[in-house]
């Protein structure tokens, strides 16, 4: 694929993008992006979101009836997902949750969403106490924060990052049987990186990856306030200043630019982890229109 520019003057992160839910802050479309080939994704296959536990009777309504949502896909930790609680679409029987959590955790990796709640792994006094210390690699130790934790998310938890694409792709066919929402907590970082491989694979051009990438920005007073409230997320929210919770363009430009040096890019670096170039044109005929193969 072409690697972009990053240049100036990027246009289709419009506002018409998001999807103004009551119980969200920071929810839009992956449709209505440029193509390096001169297309544009699909809308309403594939969203993007914060934390789903405060949707609202007709946000439920909306997603399930009006976008015809049909798969919910969970990056948060096992801790994240057992303290925050059935959120509101876990009662809606024609929505699948799907759980692949990208931080290396303590104890058995157990998708929540297949076992009852009972049967999960007990939590420690701080969800945080349930992620186990990153290992960083020679290479990457001058990287900046960030940029550390997402070649974390990719160097620890290589398979949840292709699951969570192989379930974005659904069945192969162009409608996948409905819409998906992949989510985190804040929907910008571990949201961020997947849908980094997701776009690029659709054959959206990096400076647009990153620009998608950077949006959250935009609305990131209103979702640490929205995180802030809730007792799992309160105390980090409240250590770090708004600053250092917003999104840079360097960040997401400056991991694209460490996969194309080392894997030839994003679909390299899939490729090398078993997500091939027959389930990558499934993942672009989803978003894309087109037939795979």
């Amino acid at each position: 694929m072409a690697r972009g520019s990053y240049g100036r003057g990027v246009t289709s992160t419009r506002t018409d993008r998001w999807l103004r839910l009551d119980g969200t802050t920071n929810t839009r479309d992956l449709g209505g992006l440029p193509t390096v080939d001169g297309g544009t994704t699909v809308r309403g296959r594939v969203l993007r979101s914060d934390n789903l536990q405060t949707l609202s009777e007709v946000d439920v309504r909306r997603l399930v009836e009006d976008l015809r949502l049909r798969e919910v896909v969970d990056l948060r930790s096992t801790a994240e997902v057992l303290l925050e609680g059935r959120g509101p679409l876990r009662a809606v029987p024609g929505v699948r949750h799907r759980h692949f959590t990208l931080l290396p955790e303590r104890g058995h990796h157990t998708d929540v969403f297949a076992v009852e709640e009972a049967d999960a792994p007990e939590l420690p006094a701080g969800w945080a106490e349930s992620i186990l210390p990153r290992q960083v690699a020679e290479d990457d130790q001058e990287e900046t924060p960030a940029v550390r934790s997402y070649l974390g998310y990719l160097a620890h938890r290589p398979e949840n990052v292709v699951a969570a694409l192989r379930a974005l792709a659904g069945d192969g066919s162009p409608d996948g049987g409905g819409a998906t929402v992949v989510h985190c907590a804040a929907g910008k970082d571990r949201t961020g990186v997947v849908v980094a491989f997701a776009l690029a694979v659709a054959g959206v051009p990096d400076e647009e990856i990153v620009a998608d990438y950077a949006l959250t920005a935009e609305v990131i007073d209103d979702l640490v306030a929205k995180l802030a409230s809730s007792p799992t997320y309160a105390e980090d929210m409240q250590r770090r200043d708004v600053a250092s919770h917003t999104p840079r363009a360097e960040t997401m430009r400056r991991l694209l630019e460490l996969l194309h040096e080392r894997h030839g890019g994003p679909r390299g670096w899939l490729t090398v982890h078993g997500f091939g170039p027959g389930e990558q044109d499934a993942l672009r005929a989803r978003l894309r229109d087109q037939q795979p193969g």
